[in-house]
């Protein structure tokens, strides 16, 4: 049986920690060109990464209940407890049957209709024509507004809001150098892990409070907590404690609300790069929409829309999914020991020219009616696959397309001359910059 290929570069004690830091889409996009699965070294830690829709669909679906979470979930759980995102086994299955039903069609139709339609409508309402916003601060405020109203009725919530706006992009800005640095580096007393901490234990305490004050109030107020706490294990008939339904909370708020902020961000950069794009989708918001606000209803008639979210969505997902294998697994023809780290680059699959040719191009035609459906299982994972796709794969696009197609049905966001955008890599793609005009479509 064949050993992995490893990855040239490693460096004493740093292994190769420090180019996957400096150009980390560089990094695992040369990844392939070693192998189907090679080694890295985390540090001292080495860790397999498969580079092929196959194996990553092996790691996360067919063989997912041989794999546990990994090295960065591990570094993650002083934040996220055990929370779906961390943990693993018999907790896992019992807290993916208890938060699933949140999750469910008709609950997303309600957090639309009462959250995300409303609140996207709010914001297109307070623009005013020729002013320039920084589009990209505008829509992670958005989404974090969107997630912590779906979360706690106002009543409850207004605390805890206004700790999710000021903590969570602190927590964001440091969590890659968090996740891949060597273990001693977390240690140190140095600027970004005294920001890092403190956001978090901020975040921890606020929200613990308001789980207290909900279980202690007892009544359903509608929201996103109250079906957590008031949840049954259709299996046992036991709820979840106060800490589980916390870990639960800090888990959906650190993980959804970051890909869909930047998404939308890079949904209207992108219309403002391709005229064509922008022309198609505002024909198609216009024929749907007729000016007013999106709603749950509409999203089958923005098949359009759709296609250019699926398109972001490839070009900046997550960097990789981390697991770690519980037996003797293989891989390719790989002995992968029990024990071992094991990486799904989703960067590298959903950049790989056999599936999606000119990858850097911009071409929501790759999703076409019908085309997605010719794509190999594993070449396009967003949300992951398998028992632990990520809880938020339709609230998510939901929430991508009513914000966009709100928002496209009234206004343009034109680029503004002369600064220069590109992704800075944090917990995920995000853009350094994003000023645009907002430019009226009807007068």
């Amino acid at each position: 049986m064949a050993n992995p290929r490893p990855v040239p570069g490693r460096l004493p004690l740093l292994g190769h920690t420090v180019p996957l830091l400096r150009d980390p889409l560089k990094f695992f996009t040369s990844l392939s060109a070693h192998g189907e699965v090679v080694k890295i070294h985390l540090g001292p830690l080495p860790v397999h990464v498969v580079t092929t829709p196959e194996l990553a669909w092996q790691v996360l679906a067919t063989d997912g209940d041989k794999f546990d979470k990994g090295l960065v979930f591990d570094k993650m759980r002083p934040l996220f407890g055990d929370g779906l995102a961390t943990s693993n086994g018999e907790l896992n299955r019992r807290q993916r049957r208890l938060v699933m039903p949140a999750f469910g069609r008709t609950r997303i139709a309600g957090y639309a209709e009462h959250t995300m339609t409303k609140l996207a409508d709010e914001l297109a309402s307070s623009w005013r024509p020729g002013e320039v916003v920084q589009f990209d601060q505008r829509m992670q405020d958005l989404v974090l507004t969107i997630a912590g109203q779906t979360l706690f009725s106002t009543a409850l919530g207004d605390e805890a809001l206004a700790e999710i706006r000021r903590s969570i992009p602190v927590m964001l800005r440091y969590v890659l150098v968090r996740a891949f640095s060597p273990a001693f580096v977390e240690k140190l007393p140095i600027p970004p892990n005294r920001r890092f901490d403190a956001a978090a234990a901020r975040l921890r305490d606020v929200i613990g409070e308001t789980v207290v004050k909900a279980r202690e109030a007892g009544a359903d107020h509608g929201d996103l907590l109250s079906m957590l706490l008031l949840a049954r294990d259709e299996e046992t008939g036991e709820g979840m404690s106060d800490r589980q339904v916390h870990d639960e909370v800090i888990t959906i708020l650190t993980t959804g609300a970051e890909t869909t902020a930047v998404a939308l961000a890079w949904f209207f950069h992108e219309l403002g790069q391709h005229p064509d794009v922008e022309r198609r989708f505002h024909a198609e918001v216009d024929e749907v929409l007729g000016g007013r606000a999106a709603r749950f209803e509409d999203l089958p008639d923005l098949g359009y829309t759709h296609q250019i979210v699926n398109e972001i969505v490839r070009r900046t997902p997550p960097l990789i999914l981390m697991r770690r294998a519980r037996e003797d697994v293989e891989l390719g023809g790989v002995a992968i020991p029990a024990g071992s780290e094991v990486a799904v680059s989703q960067h590298t699959l959903h950049r790989d020219p056999r599936w999606f040719p000119d990858p850097d191009r911009f071409d929501p035609d790759r999703w076409a009616p019908g085309r997605a459906a010719e794509l190999p299982k594993g070449a396009y994972i967003p949300f992951g696959a398998g028992a632990r796709l990520c809880p938020g794969h339709v609230f998510a696009p939901t929430e991508i397309g009513i914000v966009a197609a709100t928002i496209g049905a009234r206004w343009r966001l034109v680029p503004v001359p002369g600064r220069k955008v590109y992704a800075q890599i944090k917990a995920t793609m995000q853009p350094n910059r994003l000023p645009m005009t907002v430019v009226p479509r009807r007068t």
